[in-house]
């Protein structure tokens, strides 16, 4: 029984052995091509007061860039219904004279044009816009 035992744990330690090995072999060929690849490194070398000086026409970009101007639309405002006037002369605009009767004209005509207002029975009565 300890046979069999000792050979399960010396399969699990040889094939944990190839898997290392796999894993070391896949990460010598990645650093490899990553070798072959890559560019020699171009170091800079500064030494400044840390002043930064811009020549003429180039400005630096802000540190803070403001927030987008925001413009609400317009309040909702009704205007008000147009002001009516309940007298029985009109305000302004032509009149239809004829005989004893006169009456506001419905849409403007030449002056001295013939027109109409109706008589006390609803009848049409002829005569002359002022």
């Amino acid at each position: 029984m300890w046979l069999q035992t000792a050979g399960r744990v010396s399969f699990m330690m040889s094939e944990s052995r190839f898997g290392l090995r796999r894993v070391v072999f896949s990460v010598a060929i990645c650093a490899a091509m990553v070798g072959l690849v890559s560019g020699p490194a171009q170091a800079r070398v500064f030494i400044g007061l840390g002043i930064p000086f811009y020549g003429p026409g180039f400005y630096p970009p802000p540190y803070y860039y403001p927030p987008p101007a925001y413009y609400p639309p317009p309040p909702v405002v009704y205007a008000p219904p147009p002001a009516q006037s309940y007298s029985e002369a009109p305000s302004a605009g032509q009149m239809c004279y004829a005989g004893s009767y006169s009456c506001p004209m419905d849409r403007p005509s030449a002056v001295g044009g013939s027109c109409y207002c109706l008589g006390n029975g609803g009848q049409k009565v002829w005569g002359r816009t002022n």
